[in-house]
């Protein structure tokens, strides 16, 4: 059998494909069952986080296109750290290889099969990675995870190649100008880049991609083995940084007295024997109980493992996991047995039946359709009205929530997110509230506030991991919102909060839906808004809805806190020339004081009306 690379792509049926993608390239490698190299070569970079679909679809391809058809595949992929993530790589995946058993995981995954079996001895293993970035994996025997670091070279990746020459970077230009001197290191770091003097630095650091900075820490690790004093202890603390980062890791898997064994990965560790031999002294010399070793084949080889053992489940007829995830260091999620409310569910949903009204939309006259849409939405307040019972009891417990230091969140999908978000970001201006009052949680983050972020709503786990982030506790509010009633991200905001003790809401507009009694939410305002003028497109009338609900469980919450006199918003912040201009209106209206009065005492009191209008009273009464 022929190896390494000199097969024909037309020998190449067959075989177990393992893929690795990562920051600076990808590694190919395809071996059969007895783990003879079929064909092995390497092609670009591609973290999912930066790569677009068209990158990725390109690079699977090109796989493709050179290995055949393998009878199994597994691709461990840079950036993969959630179930969003993975959707989308196995989408663009599953196009280029329809039927082939298929896995997909994160680069972590892939070293950590490469080391083999968890030796009897150890408790645990910690898989310390350092590349272009760096990070530490941990697992202990009953399969459970711990990971430690990771966040990329602006937040995180200590002790990688890029944090190495970041550091020196920032320690060159502090000595040039703390002694008037370019220090040698520096000297050496522009012969590498070939930039005529310290200034070019500047532009350059603007401009470098993560994988140019990483290759800069080849010159720091040189100087130091020619004995630089500043290459050297720069090396020295990206060394402690590292153990440090492995030893955490490991504490907070088994605690200190469990046996632990630490594998070594990546370029920085296995291309630079002395610098590994540093961390592996600080590693056993701060954990006794250890082995430490480095990894003694690829880590691709990980992903051929992984390949096989996903053809061997695929035989025995289990699930990929394309709908059963692997708990590894990225699917940490508890995803839900079955679907909390089915997909089939939404053939019941008033919003997504058709319009009898609007059956010939497309050829309707503009005048005919405007008259249309109003009417159509003119039916929403009467829709909302329905249900008062239901947005009264979810009012007192917002404001029970805000007069004991509770706070509201809002956490939606599309849409309904955006409008929580818009609700949220009213009520400081309005109300003069802190921002962390009333929060809005969208799914997809903040890019999914001005454009679709595919996946992002089926993402239960991302929903749970959000409300834990935000900090959501007993006493605070949360109301999911989902037009249908089904978003998975909604569902998981909602079990989390109600497990951490919150109030929770469902505000839906499918009254149709069924909710097991186990995954209820505290309440359920199901509002029948009828199908859309648009068939399913719910940012029309259940939108219009969304923004009434939310506008009276804030507005009411706030006037029942005091930051409302009469109807007037005596607790607002005058930003800006249009609004003082309203405060001095209000502080007049409420006092009968004359203009040149109510601006004097709002100066005085940093444009607060409430202050103001208090001060002016007590005027009025004068001393007891």
């Amino acid at each position: 059998m022929k190896k390494n690379g000199r097969h024909g792509a037309d020998d190449m049926t067959g075989g177990f494909l393992g893929i690795e993608a990562g920051a600076t390239h990808t590694s190919v490698l395809l071996a059969d069952e007895d783990d003879q190299v079929l064909m092995r070569f390497d092609l670009g970079s591609a973290n999912v986080r930066l790569a677009s679909d068209a990158e990725l679809t390109r690079l699977f391809q090109s796989i493709s296109e050179r290995t055949n058809s393998p009878a199994s595949i597994a691709a461990g992929m840079a950036g993969v750290r959630n179930e969003t993530d993975l959707r989308r790589v196995l989408t663009l995946a599953r196009c280029v290889w329809p039927e082939v058993p298929l896995r997909i995981t994160s680069d972590l995954e892939t070293p950590m099969m490469a080391a083999g079996p968890l030796p009897d001895w150890a408790a645990a293993r910690v898989l310390l990675l350092s590349g272009t970035g760096s990070c530490a994996l941990g697992r202990d025997r009953a399969g459970q995870t711990m990971k430690f670091g990771g966040r990329g070279h602006i937040l995180g990746d200590q002790g990688s190649a890029c944090d190495i020459a970041l550091a020196a970077l920032r320690r060159i230009v502090y000595q040039h100008d703390l002694k008037a001197e370019f220090p040698a290191l520096g000297r050496a770091v522009l012969r590498a880049l070939q930039l005529n003097d310290p200034d070019d630095l500047i532009p350059w650091t603007q401009v470098a991609e993560k994988h140019d900075i990483a290759q800069l820490a080849i010159t720091i690790f040189q100087e130091s083995l020619n004995g630089d004093a500043l290459a050297r202890e720069i090396i020295h603390h990206a060394a402690e940084k590292l153990a440090d980062m492995a030893l955490r890791c490991a504490e907070h898997l088994v605690g200190k007295n469990q046996r632990v064994q630490f594998v070594f990965s990546g370029s920085v560790l296995i291309k630079q024997p002395a610098f590994a031999a540093t961390v592996s002294r600080r590693i056993h010399e701060l954990w006794p109980r250890c082995r430490v070793l480095r990894l003694k084949r690829e880590s691709v080889w990980g992903a051929v493992e992984i390949a096989k053992e996903q053809m061997r489940n695929a035989e025995c007829g289990m699930r990929n996991n394309e709908t059963q995830m692997r708990k590894s260091d990225h699917s940490t999620f508890r995803v839900p047995h079955s679907e909390i409310v089915s997909l089939a569910s939404l053939a019941y949903s008033p919003t997504e039946k058709r319009n009898p009204r609007s059956m010939h939309f497309d050829t309707m006259p503009l005048d005919e359709a405007v008259v249309l849409m109003l009417k159509e939405d003119a039916k929403v307040p009467r829709a909302v009205l329905r249900a008062s019972a239901d947005i009264v009891w979810t009012v007192e417990k917002i404001i029970a929530a805000f007069a004991h230091g509770g706070r509201l969140f809002y956490a939606g999908a599309g849409t309904s997110g955006r409008l929580g978000i818009l609700d949220a970001s009213e009520c400081p201006p309005t109300f003069r509230v802190s921002p962390e009052q009333v929060q809005g949680i969208i799914a997809g983050g903040r890019r999914a506030i001005w454009s679709a972020v595919e996946g992002a709503e089926d993402d239960y786990a991302a929903g749970a991991s959000t409300i834990r982030e935000r900090g959501v506790r007993s006493g605070d509010v949360l109301v999911g919102i989902a037009a249908s009633g089904r978003t998975p991200f909604v569902w998981g905001a909602l079990h989390e909060a109600k497990k951490l003790g919150a109030v929770t809401v469902l505000l839906c507009f499918n009254p149709k839906i069924k909710v097991k009694p186990e995954h209820a939410p505290d309440k359920m305002i199901l509002i029948n808004t009828g199908p859309e003028v648009l068939t399913g497109s719910t940012r029309l009338k259940a939108g219009t809805a969304t923004k009434l609900v939310l506008n009276i469980f804030t507005t009411l919450a706030m006037t029942r806190g005091g930051k409302v006199l009469s109807n007037l918003m005596v607790d607002m912040n005058p930003s800006n020339v249009k609004l003082r201009d309203r405060a001095v209106r209000l502080l007049r209206e409420l006092t009968g004081c004359g203009a040149k009065t109510a601006d004097e005492v709002l100066q005085k009191t940093g444009w607060q009306v409430k202050a103001a209008y208090d001060s002016l009273r007590a005027r009025e009464r004068g001393p007891i």
